[in-house]
């Protein structure tokens, strides 16, 4: 049987709060009659992170949190002391701020033939037929024109490959595009290069075959997809050397990328790198067409947050390797899932884990299959009770947090406070309808595109219906809306074999 917690404490962990702080405080907490630890998201997360919750790299632990030494000692404090650790999951989004999230950078590289392509919920052909293969990005300050001309976007050379920069954020340029970087001027490279530069001025244009003969980004192949790599990665290192064994092509490619970003007041020179960014797998736009037209699922309407597709297996595993490993060392007692009503199909992955505790760890003394103690954060509407098939102890407590507060409550001064309100607002507003018309302003505001995604897919079911092909589009999208709006709990739980 899992270890059940009787009295669990949190821990908020972050580069102000470490390892090393929580190890400090067990004797503390267990003199308390704390049972159990449930710490905050251990995994790497975007740096300066607060709260962890905007993960980059699922594969290891956050280094602002402290050493692996430092976490073991703090895991081995709690076992002293007999206490249990709960971990924190986040199945649901990944940051994307940080460089340092290596899947995204590999999509934002790759396109839709990425490694990770599928790890992110992208929709590859959106309603906008601009950004077919391509990821909107809604990070810049202002119109995309007035943002290019005012250099605020940057071509740089790095490490034998090409970034596009704007402020702090970094975007790769990718290796198929950077052909038209490295031939331009090419004949007065060539004319001015001495004898003793000929010999690599023939290796810059077998670097240009190579570009050529690179299997496309959209290539959906997995041989293809793997010689993609494998060439982009030998063509790196080759220009790498050749750039810094070369002071003239150096200086010729340093020259090539400052007229690539132009010349503030010529408009027409941001055109070559308007080109270059147009053959990229994503595209920069002002932060205002996010509600509109974002085509990868978020968090909420959380652009830095991209959600991440845990119903396939291998984002599945590849995502929980660490948390598996700490489970099967017997360092954790249970987890705790954040967020998993953001999931596809959240009873799926909470079968997915215990059927890996089932598998992985060992049987109890009875010889049953091992379980794991997990409990989910899970908002349950007035009553709503939680699936009777999820295999988990139970919620996160949300709904007895809401009875604990009513303790703080003078219900008998309801009426007053409820005039009072009414006299400051100068309206009388009836709560049910206050819900209705505010859910309906956040699809509007925030949420515009996912509604249109859901428009346009009913839309094309009811092609496929005699009896109902003649409903508009813009009649199906405000059947939806009214749907959502009038909705009694936060969602269901309808899968595609129901």
């Amino acid at each position: 049987m899992p270890r059940i917690p009787v009295a669990t404490y949190r821990l908020q962990l972050n580069h102000t709060f470490t390892f090393r702080d929580a190890a400090r405080i067990v004797p503390y907490l267990h003199a308390l009659g704390i049972t159990d630890c449930y710490v905050s998201s251990i995994l790497k997360a975007v740096p300066g992170s607060m709260h962890g919750y905007d993960l980059v790299d699922p594969e290891c632990l956050n280094p602002e949190l402290g050493t692996e030494q430092d976490f073991d000692d703090f895991a081995a404090s709690l076992r002293q002391h007999g206490m249990g650790l709960l971990l924190d999951v986040v199945p649901n989004h990944m940051g994307i701020r940080s460089t340092e999230n290596r899947w995204w950078w590999d999509v934002l590289e790759h396109g839709p033939g990425s490694r990770y392509a599928t790890a992110f919920d992208i929709d590859w052909s959106p309603l906008k037929r601009e950004l077919e293969d391509k990821v909107l990005l809604p990070i810049l300050g202002e119109q995309y024109g007035a943002v290019l001309e005012n250099q605020d976007i940057r071509l740089v050379y790095a490490d034998g490959g090409f970034i596009v920069t704007y402020f702090d954020h970094r975007f790769p340029v990718a290796p198929q595009s950077w052909e038209g970087i490295l031939s331009f001027r090419l004949a007065e490279l060539t004319a001015q290069a001495g004898e003793q530069d000929q010999h690599d001025v023939q290796e810059l244009l077998s670097i240009l075959t190579a570009l050529r003969n690179l299997p496309p980004r959209n290539e959906r192949d997995p041989a293809r997809i793997a010689e993609r790599y494998r060439e982009s990665g030998i063509i790196r290192r080759r220009l790498a050397a050749l750039v810094t064994g070369n002071e003239t092509i150096r200086a010729h490619l340093a020259g090539n990328v400052e007229i690539y970003n132009g010349t503030k007041g010529d408009s027409a020179s941001f055109d070559r790198l308007d080109a270059l960014l147009d053959e990229q797998s994503y595209r920069l736009a002002s932060w205002r067409v996010a509600s509109e037209e974002i085509n990868y699922r978020r968090f909420f309407d959380i652009n830095e947050l991209a959600a991440i597709r845990t119903e396939e297996a291998r984002v599945f595993h590849e995502s929980h390797r660490l948390v598996f490993r700490l489970l099967r060392r017997g360092v954790a007692t249970g987890l705790r899932i954040d967020h998993v009503d953001g999931l596809y199909d959240p009873e799926h992955y909470l079968v997915q884990l215990q059927e890996w505790a089932a598998r992985e760890l060992p049987p109890a003394p009875s010889g049953e299959p091992a379980s794991l103690f997990v409990v989910v954060e899970k908002i349950l509407g007035k009553g709503e009770s939680l699936p009777a098939t999820w295999p988990v102890a139970g919620t996160t407590g949300y709904d007895f947090l809401n009875l604990v507060n009513g303790l703080f409550v003078h219900s008998a001064k309801e009426r007053s406070m409820e005039t009072l309100y009414q006299r400051f607002v100068g309206q009388r507003i009836v709560y049910d309808d206050l819900v209705y018309f505010t859910k309906k302003l956040i699809m509007r505001a925030s949420m515009s595109s996912e509604l249109n995604v859901l428009g346009h897919q009913l839309n094309l079911l009811s092609e496929k219906d005699l009896q109902y092909r003649d409903f508009t589009l813009n009649s199906l999208t405000h059947a939806i809306t009214e749907l959502i709006a009038c909705f009694p709990v936060y969602r269901s739980y309808i899968t595609a074999e129901q």
